[in-house]
């Protein structure tokens, strides 16, 4: 199994609406690294859900409901969505300032790459982000 990190703007699509929904595809990514990421995710594999420009905190879990295919929103090839699935909300939001100064989350991807908005993170990232949440 592999562990990734998503990011939305809450504004524009939030945890609360995602859970409302139910599930969705993850669109709208045209960076060639985050395209990638989204290629390389297997269905099952487990997502944080990241709150990006307001609140910027982990709030929740996704996992991956179905590998990546043709974005719906462009007739571009090169542009691919997997669908998720919330799983459950972080009892307490991780924040990016927390996860700053946390010594297990120096190389995460977040910190590293901050503009990337699908990241991939290891499992004891992942586990210590969890953790950091009350999980």
């Amino acid at each position: 199994m592999n562990y990734w990190l998503v990011k939305s703007e809450p504004f524009k699509y939030s945890w609360d609406q995602f859970v409302k929904d139910g599930q969705t595809f993850w669109d709208g990514v045209r960076n060639y690294q985050a395209r990638n990421n989204l290629k390389a995710m297997k269905k099952g594999d487990q997502v944080l859900f990241y709150h990006s420009n307001e609140g910027l905190a982990v709030v929740g879990i996704a996992k991956v409901a179905k590998e990546h295919y043709q974005d719906p929103t462009t007739d571009d090839a090169n542009w691919v969505v997997v669908d998720l699935k919330p799983v459950k909300a972080i009892k307490t939001p991780v924040t990016l300032a927390q996860m700053k100064i946390e010594k297990r989350l120096a190389n995460l991807s977040l910190i590293r790459q901050g503009r990337l908005s699908v990241c991939n993170v290891t499992e004891e990232e992942f586990n210590t982000i969890l953790e950091m949440g009350g999980m």
